[in-house]
């Protein structure tokens, strides 16, 4: 019965393609019966010896391929395997048909048929064909054993064939263990799922994928990034049949580190140039920590905090033993967590105990790293159970403090917690946080000594303002002042209500050029000078020379100055200025105006005469002395400011109080880095 190839593809049988194995080495085949002749001669016979299949045919074997020397020894061999049944093999010279002798391998053995009768088969192949195979086969094999590359082959189903000795060390895993098994199964740690990708990849186009880089953990050493340079190759038969993918492996772990390494250090760079540009922009306090804090997330940390000792801030002493009273000054999350709310918030001072890993940084001026955290150990971060139950809903797995060190004092401390990145801190992090915090330290101190500073001229500045100032029986009197948008920026405005003899007030409006203490000690001395200067009954004019006089020896201060005489037996008032805005008059029932007044020259100019101006005032009338914060802007020409205030004061209001309230509100930008100090007049009916 004669079977179809597609049957035969039906049972699993598919043809050889040409070039195998086989066909390189030409294997020819030809039978002898008992007496020696030749009985089955193949076409690869007729190529190897050159007879056809006609001429062999029925010939006594050894007549026609041994030379004459040979023909014993080779009938004795040929009666050996006959009677023996034993198979022989081995190298033998064999004469072709042209003359010449070759060196044929053989394996001859022994065949019976079912009648009982015995045939020899001989099975031969060029010796030297053979020679260059076993060659090729044995470099390949030593290639392959004792390459320092891992080596493998997966078939087209993607699961391990075969892998040599280096993959097995590689991988930690025996050949026999990668047998069956496919990527993901043998290297768990990989990516197996674009690793079967870019193989199939291979496997349909057959343009191999050389030298991609892949980073991951093996069995072999589990708790360790390694890194391989992976090719692949398809391979294909002479016939172009796809066998499968072969795949070669070179550990680069240290080339990979190495790079890794560079990269580290050029963020590093990356991130201290950046710090430095934007860390310490400006003197405030916590801008200048929430800074710090912006540029650790999220390149080193998911939420990052940054904390002051209270003792530092408020200029003492701080415990050298127990709890720490802290303050937040500032918290940044690279995203909305827990964390946050876990945390202090900004401004709020807490007290830590001895046990508490930030009050270790503090006390120790040393680094405290927890790579890896647990239940106790966000105990010890948390200030309370209840911040350690957000830390933990929120991931944290790892913290690092940093302490805050500045002309060897310790200020405080950086928290930086991870939630998100999975990897935890590392050496390498706690030194770029602690140059991080070296640096940033700096500013932080600069910050806090102009904070001490400024609120040092803050309160000698208050100190100086009048409290309880005159309440004279003619005039009703109310006063505003207005620090500039920042608390802490200190400026030298003042006012003053002076009671004179016989029955006169003085009214002061000053405002001392500068910020600062040094603004806020030269606006103290000239307001007791003005007081002093006044009681001696001098006319404004007078007044404001010897204060020209006294600011000349404060030199470089400068300051602006409106002094206004109320005489309310004459009905009159006497003002002369120094370099300052003019006065609002607002008569009982009419419009307001700018008083038409000498400008003069700023106080400390020295050499110029300040002149007087009479100007009548009755029952009803009102008089608005202001500093230059009320209504100069940065975007605005003073002339068109002035009129905004004259407009605003063509608007009754019930009272002074409710005046000045509503000047301050319209005029005054909430953001002003200028100070304000208003005065209001009304003489009584």
């Amino acid at each position: 019965m004669r079977i179809g190839w597609g049957e035969a593809r039906r049972a699993g049988a598919h043809r050889s393609p040409e070039g195998g194995l086989l066909d390189v080495l030409g294997v020819a085949a030809l039978a002898l019966d008992a007496q020696g002749h030749i009985v089955l001669w193949s076409p690869q016979a007729e190529r190897l010896l050159g007879y056809s299949a006609q001429e062999a045919l029925g010939q006594f074997a050894a007549r026609v391929l041994v030379a004459e020397e040979h023909f014993e020894l080779v009938l004795r061999l040929f009666g050996e395997v006959m009677r023996s049944g034993e198979a022989w093999s081995g190298v033998f010279p064999v004469q072709h048909k042209d003359g010449t002798t070759r060196l044929l391998e053989f394996r001859n053995m022994r065949l019976q048929d079912d009648r009982g009768e015995f045939y020899a088969l001989g099975l031969a192949a060029d010796g030297e064909v053979l020679r260059r195979v076993e060659r090729d086969l044995a470099l390949s094999v030593g290639l392959v054993d004792q390459s320092p590359i891992g080596l493998a082959v997966l078939g087209d189903d993607l699961r391990y064939l075969a892998a040599n000795a280096a993959l097995e060390r590689m991988d930690g895993m025996s050949a026999a263990g990668h047998l069956g098994r496919r990527v993901g199964e043998a290297l768990p740690f990989l990516d197996s799922e674009g690793i079967e990708a870019a193989m199939r990849e291979v496997l349909a186009s057959g343009v191999p994928q050389v030298s991609h880089q892949v980073v991951g953990r093996s069995p072999a050493d589990p708790g360790t990034d390694r890194a391989w340079s992976v090719s692949l190759y398809r391979l294909d038969d002479s016939g172009g049949r796809v066998l499968g993918i072969a795949v070669s492996l070179i550990d680069v772990t240290d080339r990979y580190r190495a790079g890794a390494e560079a990269e580290r250090a050029r963020q590093h760079l990356a991130l201290i140039a950046d710090a430095s540009v934007r860390i310490g922009t400006t003197l405030d306090l916590e801008q200048t920590a929430r800074e710090l804090a912006e540029v650790t997330v999220p390149q080193l940390a998911d939420v990052a905090a940054v904390d002051v000792l209270d003792s530092v801030l408020k200029g003492r002493p701080g415990s050298t033993e127990g709890p720490l009273l802290i303050q937040a000054l500032a918290v940044v999350a690279a995203r909305p967590t827990p964390v946050v709310a876990a945390a202090d918030p900004p401004g709020h001072a807490a007290h830590y105990g001895a046990d508490r890993l930030v009050t270790r940084c503090v006390r120790t001026a040393s680094p405290v790293r927890e790579p890896y955290l647990d239940a106790e150990k966000l105990g010890r971060i948390a200030r309370d159970a209840r911040s350690a139950a957000l830390l933990a809903e929120a991931g944290a797995h790892s913290y690092l403090a940093v302490p805050l060190i500045a002309r060897g004092e310790v200020l405080g401390a950086v928290d930086l917690i991870r939630t998100d990145n999975p990897l935890p801190f590392t050496a390498q992090d706690e030194a770029l946080a602690g140059d991080l915090a070296a640096r940033a330290a700096i500013a932080i101190d600069n910050a806090r000594l102009y904070r001490q500073q400024q609120e040092t001229a803050l309160t000698l500045q208050r100190s100086m303002l009048p409290r309880n100032h005159h309440h004279p029986e003619d005039l009703d009197v109310v006063s505003r002042y207005r620090p500039a948008a920042s608390r802490y920026e200190v400026g030298g405005d003042w006012f003053d209500v002076i009671g004179l003899r016989g029955g006169r007030t003085a009214l002061v409006v000053g405002d001392v050029m500068g910020s600062g203490i040094n603004a806020a000690t030269t606006m103290g001395r000239l307001r007791t000078a003005t007081q002093t200067l006044s009681r001696l009954g001098l006319e404004p004019g007078e007044v404001l020379r010897h204060l020209d006089e006294i600011t000349a020896d404060l030199d470089p201060w400068f300051a602006t100055c409106v002094y206004v005489v109320y005489d309310p037996d004459a009905g009159l008032c006497r003002l002369s200025t120094a370099g300052h805005l003019p006065p609002v008059l607002i008569p009982e029932g009419g419009a307001p105006v700018l008083l038409d007044l000498p400008a003069g020259v700023p106080l400390g100019v020295g050499g110029v005469p300040f002149s007087d101006v009479t100007v009548p005032i009755g029952p009803g009338d009102r008089l608005v002395l202001y500093t230059d914060g009320l209504v100069e802007t940065r975007d605005d020409d003073i002339d068109s400011r002035l009129e905004t205030l004259l407009t605003l004061l063509r608007t009754p209001d019930p009272s002074l109080d409710a005046t000045c309230d509503r000047l301050l509100r319209e005029l005054r930008d909430p953001d002003d880095h200028d100070d304000v100090a208003l005065l209001m007049a009304r003489v009584r009916t």
